[in-house]
């Protein structure tokens, strides 16, 4: 049975804070994985572009001892070179995460702030928020 205007309103921004909630999640998850799996390449590339003596020239020691405009640029090179398969890897990571812990499962539909009679959250669903429909299974015959 649909719900009154009032009760809709109120169920439509408590959808939505729980859909931007998982978002931001999502989107923490993602940052965190992609930062740690990308670190030597943001390394890498910075030390490159540090000691380079067009780019920012520093003055450290291990600049002028070791890294030359040459082996600056080689570094510079590398952490591009790297930077491909690395982000193949983090968005496997992410994805693989991701379906384990079902969190694309979490968003819920705003078809549930119109009508009354929803499916609640039960703790032994494996999920860790609501999922409506999700202890139905599927099948492609009849």
């Amino acid at each position: 049975q649909p719900r009154s205007p009032c009760c809709c309103l109120a169920w439509t921004l408590l959808i939505g804070t729980m859909n931007s909630l998982v978002f931001l999640l999502n989107l923490l998850l993602m940052f965190v994985i992609f930062t740690v799996v990308l670190l030597p390449t943001i390394v890498v590339v910075y030390f490159g572009f540090q000691c380079h003596s067009q780019v920012l020239h520093s003055s450290a020691r291990y600049c002028k001892s070791i890294l030359d405009d040459n082996s600056s640029s080689a570094l510079i090179i590398l952490g591009f070179v790297i930077m491909s398969p690395l982000l193949v890897v983090a968005m496997a990571i992410y994805c693989s995460l991701a379906r384990r812990l079902q969190l694309l499962v979490c968003f819920q539909p705003y078809s549930l702030a119109l009508y009354k009679g929803g499916r609640c959250c039960r703790p032994g669903q494996g999920a860790p928020c609501c999922a409506r429909g999700r202890g139905r299974q599927l099948k492609a015959w009849v």
